[in-house]
């Protein structure tokens, strides 16, 4: 049964599981970009965060916050950027990763099918070690600007962990972009609300896009696992990652926990939810 929400129709039950049986195809050979989300590391029993949220509460539990910023990763990032250092910031976004997030079944089945993309929004390595038995691949992060004195908005490392040039990466069969940043391998974070100062400014015209992105979701639509968009900055990733690819993308969701900022921007970017529990969507997925 489909449930409207805010004039947006959300699929559910039977249908929404057949939906996605028939969109696994498309993501098997390349025409569907899998944008992971951090919600996808539950399955894995994570210790470490799985949620912005989760993530403010682990800052709130190493540093007094003011009310303003609990609850708000990347206020309370900022927060102890400004009242301590930067250096303290990566200390505990270090420690709050350092626990490893095994690669789920669908990390792997995904590392396995040597897709053109694969988009990982969250700081883990998950998806990194599921590549790891791999060496035709490489990936693309997005980096802080504070006090690295250079005029760069990403770095790209190969399967190996070191960093390349950039011209090296249109060789690799299956690039990992990680918008954000990520532990692994060179503990790089976008976190604070100054890390995304200057990257929002310059996004709409997608100079902190890497231009081999660019190139690799031309044509193809993007499906979402694990995401929220329930907060302006994810929004906003999300819709400049997926621009001048296809119209429509797809996204598995919880229903009742979407919000009417959510929903509507799920409708205004053409993202058709399918309402599935993420476990039961990752074993479709697998086939």
């Amino acid at each position: 049964m489909n449930a409207p929400f805010a004039g947006h129709m959300i699929i559910e039950g039977a249908e929404a599981e057949s939906k996605l049986a028939a969109l696994a195809p498309e993501l098997r050979n390349g025409a569907i970009v899998p944008y992971l989300g951090p919600e996808l590391a539950e399955l894995a029993g994570a210790a470490a965060p799985t949620t912005p949220e989760a993530l403010a509460q682990f800052f709130s539990t190493k540093v007094a916050l003011p009310k303003r910023a609990k609850g708000n990763a990347w206020a309370s990032a900022q927060h102890i950027e400004s009242m301590k250092h930067r250096s303290t910031v990566t200390a505990l976004m270090n420690e709050a990763f350092a626990p490893k997030v095994e690669p789920t079944p669908l990390h792997r089945s995904l590392a396995a099918l040597k897709l053109p993309m694969i988009v990982d929004s969250w700081y883990d390595s998950a998806m990194r070690d599921a590549l790891a038995g791999r060496d035709d691949w490489g990936e693309a992060q997005g980096i802080t600007r504070a006090g690295i004195g250079e005029d760069r908005w990403y770095r790209f490392y190969d399967a190996s962990g070191a960093e390349v040039a950039k011209t090296e990466a249109e060789a690799w069969t299956t690039l990992l972009y990680k918008p954000h940043g990520g532990v692994a391998p060179a503990k790089n974070y976008l976190i604070s609300d100054a890390d995304y100062v200057e990257v929002l400014t310059e996004i709409d015209i997608q100079t902190p896009i890497p231009d081999i992105v660019k190139n690799r979701r031309t044509e193809r639509s993007f499906l979402f696992i694990g995401c929220r968009f329930h907060d302006q900055m994810l929004r906003t990733y999300a819709r400049q990652i997926t621009k001048r690819s296809t119209t429509t993308h797809f996204a598995i969701v919880t229903a009742e926990r979407l919000t009417k900022n959510e929903l509507k921007f799920l409708t205004v970017q053409g993202i058709i939810p399918l309402a599935i529990p993420l476990s039961r969507a990752s074993e479709i997925l697998i086939g």
